[in-house]
């Protein structure tokens, strides 16, 4: 194992070494490190966990939009299936313009 002060940066020969990522175990001058969730990091390491938790994320949302669009046709459905229910149960004799009739003109 060998000390830091006698590290050379990875992108930066002529730039001593200030960190190692403990993503890539590899050396890092102080202008190639950065603090990512409590870490210093080197840029792909980041590039590399921000990526998966980016296409973890994106699986959950087109899960979450497939079981949103399922609920709409399934509400849709429902909605109509119970709107024609209601339709059904409405007496022919209303159609037919009797009961207006009956009812306004006393008939």
């Amino acid at each position: 194992m060998s000390h830091l002060f006698q590290q050379r940066c990875f992108n930066h020969a002529l730039r001593e070494a200030a960190a190692q990522c403990p993503g890539c175990g590899r050396f890092f001058c102080r202008e190639c490190i950065t603090e990512h969730e409590a870490k210093l990091l080197c840029a792909e390491c980041v590039r590399r966990r921000t990526q998966r938790t980016a296409q973890r994320r994106s699986w959950w949302v087109a899960c979450r939009r497939a079981w949103a669009a399922l609920g709409g046709v399934v509400v849709a459905w429902l909605f109509f299936y119970l709107l024609g229910q209601v339709l059904l149960a409405v007496p022919s004799a209303y159609h037919e313009g009797t009961i207006w009739h009956e009812h306004w003109l006393g008939l």
